[in-house]
This record gives structure tokens, sequence and C-alpha cells, in this order.
């Protein structure tokens, strides 16, 4: 691990010099202070890394990664953010949120300066770079969400399972012709896990139930979706039911379906995948709750979990999953708490006679 003298002697410079450029505290030459920088972006120095590893001490906070897009507004991180932050407090911990838009780079800088003993991801990707940072540094980590290639301890709801359940339920319901709007295409496309899963879930509750599904990807413009969601509805015979994953723009969705002369649940019964629990716009509709309070306790547990197996040296595998699941779907050794959806507020309403 690099150190203060590492980057004097790269910099060409006294480590008192690299010290000044640190803290500010003197003023240095434009070219010095550019000469040490660049020392320290090649060597990955920071600060506070050899303190830490000298003193083998935690900091007992969890840096809690949140991919955000600056200006747009999701509920669900909110949401998650605080439940963590509650679990975490829990244990003796504090949360260190990360909002960086792919949050490698930020993460190494965490994992670095030592200023986290183990990460929580959100927005799980198949595949995600992330994942590989924290294996490289030897990060503890645990995920709200899962991709099947990482062996890393992790916690999800089953939107696979939940897709297919909502289906089921429409089916059984009496209806025939069913949309679903699954995940926004940029979800789909960067291959988030709720997002791949909950289109297999649709496909699966099709060939169960032998219903017309129409899949309908949603998309991060209202006026898009709008448009999108209303030609959809207008195809003949018109659908009955509308299965929503995707509900960060949900009341712009309920007021395309107003504006395509649609009454719910009359004319369209709306089913939500997903939704916040308690939330108040959204209780006469039937729905299957996303169990935020119960992935976030289950997250922090994993993850402190996790830290403390780096420090007693036990190899993953001898970390034993703490739900039953298909074998298939679960990383060797990986601790993991999978939940199974449940429907919950009123009956799915029969389809409009005629």
């Amino acid at each position: 691990m690099a150190t203060i003298k590492d980057v004097a002697e790269r910099a060409g410079v006294a480590p008192s010099t690299v010290s000044y450029v640190l803290s500010g505290s003197r003023k240095i030459s434009e070219d010095t202070r550019r000469a040490v920088q660049t020392a320290i972006d090649e060597l990955g120095y920071h600060p506070r890394a050899s303190a830490r590893t000298l003193r083998s001490s935690r900091t007992n906070v969890l840096a809690l990664a949140v991919p955000r897009v600056p200006g747009e507004y999701r509920a669900i991180d909110g949401r998650f953010a605080i439940d963590v932050t509650d679990a975490a407090r829990g244990h003796g911990y504090d949360v260190l949120l990360i909002t960086e838009g792919d949050g490698a780079g930020a993460l190494r800088r965490v994992a670095r300066s030592g200023l986290a003993d183990a990460a929580v991801l959100m927005a799980v990707e198949e595949r995600d770079p992330r994942i590989e940072v924290l294996h490289g540094l030897g990060f503890p980590a645990a995920l709200l969400g899962h991709d099947d290639h990482a062996a890393l301890p992790w916690t999800d709801l089953d939107w696979e399972a939940a897709v297919a359940l909502a289906v089921r339920e429409a089916a059984a319901a009496g209806h025939r012709r069913i949309v679903f709007l699954s995940s926004a295409e940029h979800e789909i496309a960067a291959r988030r896990g709720y997002a791949v899963r909950g289109l297999d879930g649709a496909r699966r509750a099709t060939a169960e139930t032998g219903a017309d599904v129409r899949v309908l990807s949603s998309h991060r413009d209202p006026v898009r979706l709008g448009r999108r969601l209303r030609e959809a509805l207008a195809v003949r015979p018109a659908p009955t039911a509308l299965v929503v994953q995707d509900l960060i723009l949900l009341p712009h969705l309920l007021d395309a379906v107003s504006s395509a002369g649609l009454r719910v649940p009359e004319d369209l019964s709306v089913v939500l995948v997903g939704s916040l629990p308690d939330e108040l716009g959204i209780r006469h509709l039937p729905r299957i709750d996303l169990p935020v309070a119960e992935m976030s306790t289950a997250v922090a547990r994993l993850a402190i979990d996790a830290i403390s197996a780096g420090c007693d040296g036990r190899p993953a595998s001898s970390q034993k999953p703490t739900t039953a699941a298909p074998a298939s779907t679960v990383p060797s050794g990986a601790p993991h708490h999978l939940i199974q959806p449940r429907m919950a507020g009123p009956a799915i309403a029969p389809p409009p006679s005629g």
C-alpha cells in the first residue's frame, strides 16, 4: 500500500511538501501541486489508508452505493437509504451515502481510504463492475439485489416469482389480455437484476396461464411513457389488465390510463409489483409490496457479518445461506436472504362483461 514517502519520491519532492498539498496549509506552486496529485493518482494513495492498516481499527461505517442520475427522483432510493441507516444504527454503525453514477471509482476511494468497513450495493447489475472492484480490494460487501455470478452475500425480493404471481392472479380473475409494463429500457439494457428477472416472470406466467401477455418496456420520460401506454391500451381486442413493475412514474401512468377514457378497475385492472409499503395513494390497488424493511435489516446484517468473516479469516465456503433457494440461482457459499412475494390490497377485479 502506497505511503506518503512513496508519493514524495514519485513526485520528486519532500514528504512535507506532499502533506502541505493535501492539507492546503501552505502555498505550493501549481507545477508542484500537479506533480504531487499525479503521483497520488498513479499510486492510488489515500491519506488514511496506511494509518488505518497499522491500527487495524474499524470505522463502524457502512458505505451505501445508490447510483443516481442528477435531477431524477426515485422514492424507493430514499426509503432504502433511511431503512438501511436505521438497521445499521441498530448494530452501532453509521452510513456513508455514495451516489456516483457507476459507483466503481467512489467505492475504490472509500475502500482505500478506510472511510468505511463494508459496502452495501443497490441497483445491482449482471456482472456488476462495482463487484469486481470490491473483490479486487478484498473489501467486505453485501448486495440489495443479486448477481448470480457474484460470490457475495445478498438479499432480494424474488422478482421473477413476483411478476409471475401478479400475472397469474390477473389470469385467475378472468383476464386473458394483459399488458405487462416492465422496468425502464435503460434498466433492462444495464441488466439490472430486478428488471431482467421481472421479464423472466412475465414469460413464465404466460406459459403457465396461456394468457395473451404483451410486454411493454417503460421509459424514464413521462411523455414517451404515456404515449407508449396509450397505444398499447388502444389495441383491439383491448387488454383488460395492466401489471406494472416500473412504478417511478405511476401518477403519470394512471393519468395516461384516464386520458384513454378508461376507469380503474371497471375498465382496466391495474396490479402493482414492487410498491412501497404503506404508500397511501395505492391502497385501492392490488399489489405486491417491496419488503423494504426486511431487505434493509437483512442487508445490514449480511454486510456486518461479512466484516467479521473477513476479520476472523473464515472462507466464503464456510458461510451458510439464510434461506433455501435453487442451487442454480445461488452462488456457491454466498449467504443470502431471498423473499417470496405476497399479494396485498383488494382482490383483482374481473374483466368488464361484454
